[in-house]
């Protein structure tokens, strides 16, 4: 049996964010796509940051962060949500991850 995640448009739609004037989809989201972990995800741009420059990913600043919370899109650290700063892709950025 294998584990298939039913990704339906609409479930995209529904994670993807207007921030900066971009639409963007968080790296969490992201990895959901991709079957992998959260942070196999930051870790590839991390070694590979020639490859996203802003418009492809960028790190969400605080405001960004709050903004995310009071929509309950990201829990607060206060009660055992992430940690760390949240990145976003933009297309280019989910699509240069998949090669």
């Amino acid at each position: 049996m294998t584990d298939l995640i039913s990704i339906t448009q609409e479930t995209i739609q529904n994670q993807i964010y207007n921030i900066r004037g971009k639409q963007v989809m968080m790296d969490k989201d992201v990895a959901v796509l991709y079957k992998v972990e959260n942070r196999s995800i930051n870790q590839a741009v991390k070694r590979n940051q020639e490859r996203f420059p802003e418009s492809f990913s960028f790190l969400l600043n605080e405001e960004e962060l709050a903004d995310l919370r009071s929509q309950s899109v990201i829990s607060s650290s206060e009660y055992g949500g992430r940690r760390y700063t949240v990145r976003v892709f933009g297309e280019q950025g989910v699509a240069m991850l998949s090669r």
